[in-house]
């Protein structure tokens, strides 16, 4: 369990022990307790008004809390893709939600006000690079570390994918590495779970995946560190589910305007043309949901980019690789000029 521990009450505990819990609860936050047996199992639902209701049938406020919960109980399995039921929670006016494992064993207690909702997926940022471009800023501080106004880069991505309940999450990391593991150590005091992916030589934009050992994930969204984006990733999850991809990219919309008139021709022949045409086109957003077994495409431990997984997913007649076009805020961080954008873009996107 990672958070929300008061929220959390024994089945054995007399009834005056979850009174006092629910009384000393924060007056915004769901006065709603969990009840768990001696083996952390999920049996029950407390409210005040369940205790209210047991003392006018005649129970004590001795006795224990079995007496009064309630055993019909709203509850996600975690084996589960639970996002239309959160929605269908949210709804509902339902703000805490628990969280648990195929045999009830309770795994969190998930609030609505704070997370948009839980994705049943992994996460591997890449944060190995030496962030050349920008020295001598990353002289002595690694890119991912670099603020953008009161934190890192790459925390501003970490907090993102909290706020979408994703609480595994792999960093990949080479470069003034012992940095950023002791910035973030093992993710325990966020309520998630870091792995840190040490790459002994360079791995390329997306090699460290094949350094992820047996997972339980089917699916992973990976994503370079440097990038400053409120990116929708349950919206993006559903469109890479929809679309029954292999591999999905964030797209970014590229403009292009010819200030002249375009000409279509065959030889020196003119057949038509457009004047001062528009072109869209799309560019990768360094931002990938994937089935986790494309790391079997590759080699362990040895340098690949992620266009080399992509050639490979779009040779492969069976697999398909599609683009999710990102329509809302995204920025690169590679140059001196990103940085600056970044701290003044900062202030005013809705994350």
């Amino acid at each position: 369990m990672q958070n929300n521990n008061q929220h959390i009450v024994k089945e054995k505990q007399e009834a005056r022990v979850a009174l006092k819990a629910i009384d000393v609860l924060d007056e915004y936050a769901s006065k709603t307790l969990f009840v768990v047996n001696e083996q952390n199992k999920l049996v029950g639902s407390l409210t005040d008004g369940d205790i209210r209701r047991g003392l006018l049938s005649g129970r004590e406020i001795s006795q224990p809390i079995e007496k009064f919960m309630n055993t019909n109980f709203k509850f996600l399995k975690k084996s589960n893709n639970n996002l239309a039921l959160i929605k269908e929670y949210r709804h509902a006016g339902i703000n805490l939600i628990p969280l648990i494992d195929d045999d009830y064993h309770l795994l969190e207690v998930l609030d609505l006000k704070r997370t948009k909702t839980s994705l049943p997926i992994c996460a591997l940022i890449m944060a190995g690079g030496k962030g050349e471009r920008l020295r001598p800023l990353t002289d002595v501080t690694p890119k991912p570390m670099l603020k953008i106004g009161e934190k890192p880069i790459i925390e501003h991505n970490i907090d993102r994918l909290i706020s979408y309940g994703i609480k595994d999450i792999y960093i990949s990391v080479k470069y003034l590495k012992e940095q950023i593991i002791d910035y973030f150590g093992n993710g325990e005091s966020r309520g998630i779970n870091i792995v840190y992916l040490e790459e002994d030589q360079a791995l390329g934009t997306i090699g460290a995946l094949g350094l992820i050992n047996k997972t339980d994930y089917i699916d992973i969204l990976v994503m370079n560190s440097d990038l400053l984006t409120n990116i929708d990733f349950e919206d993006f999850y559903n469109f890479y589910l929809e679309n029954k991809a292999d591999m999905a990219l964030a797209s970014v919309p590229y403009h292009v305007n010819i200030p002249y008139a375009v000409l279509q021709t065959s030889g020196h022949i003119i057949s038509s043309f457009s004047e001062k045409p528009s072109y869209t086109y799309y560019s990768n957003g360094g931002i990938y949901m994937m089935k986790v077994a494309l790391k079997n495409l590759f080699e362990r431990g040895k340098f690949f980019n992620a266009t080399d997984l992509m050639d490979k997913v779009i040779g492969d007649k069976s697999s398909n690789l599609i683009h999710y076009p990102l329509l809302g805020y995204w920025l690169d961080i590679g140059k001196h000029q990103d940085f600056m954008k970044a701290q003044e873009d900062i202030k005013h996107i809705n994350f």
